[in-house]
């Protein structure tokens, strides 16, 4: 079974200067239930197919299944999603022996930026950049598939 083991931040200053890479993310939900969720993305001109499962109590760890698939067939699968879909550019940027995720999105989230950082073990140390800010790691507000349903624009206690 393949473990995502996951912690996620608010970006507070500018990580610009240290992206290497970047790509416009659309993804959709064909099931987001807080048990498992079902996920259709196209990344660049790539989709994917990914399940994912419950998290643990503190939301580092979970279950994940991902499949590439081609971008016709991602698109079709959107059409077949959840309303609500999610807009971001991700950013890559290397820190140290690690790479953070970092998304901008858009649309009815715009305003957020959230970095995810993959690590091969919970308690693993990494460097904290200085634009990383607070951790949201278990606030399900921050999953994507929440966001889907209850964008960021219409929260009245923004972090």
């Amino acid at each position: 079974m393949a473990t995502e083991i996951e912690r996620k931040f608010l970006v507070r200053g500018d990580f610009f200067p240290e992206v290497y890479d970047s790509k416009r993310i659309v993804q959709g939900y064909i099931c987001s239930s807080p048990e498992r969720s079902v996920r259709v993305r196209i990344r660049g001109n790539e989709g994917y197919l990914t399940i994912k499962g419950a998290s643990n109590v503190d939301g580092t760890t979970r279950y994940e299944f991902e499949k590439k698939i081609t971008e016709e067939e991602a698109c079709q699968l959107l059409a077949l999603c959840e309303p609500g879909t999610i807009s971001k550019v991700r950013h890559l940027v290397k820190v140290g022996d690690h790479i953070f995720e970092v998304d901008v999105f858009d649309g009815e989230n715009q305003g957020l930026i959230v970095a995810e950082i993959e690590l091969k073990e919970a308690s693993e140390v990494f460097i904290r950049p200085d634009w990383l800010g607070e951790e949201v790691t278990g606030d399900v507000r921050y999953y994507n598939s929440m966001l889907s349903r209850h964008p960021y624009s219409t929260w009245e206690n923004k972090k």
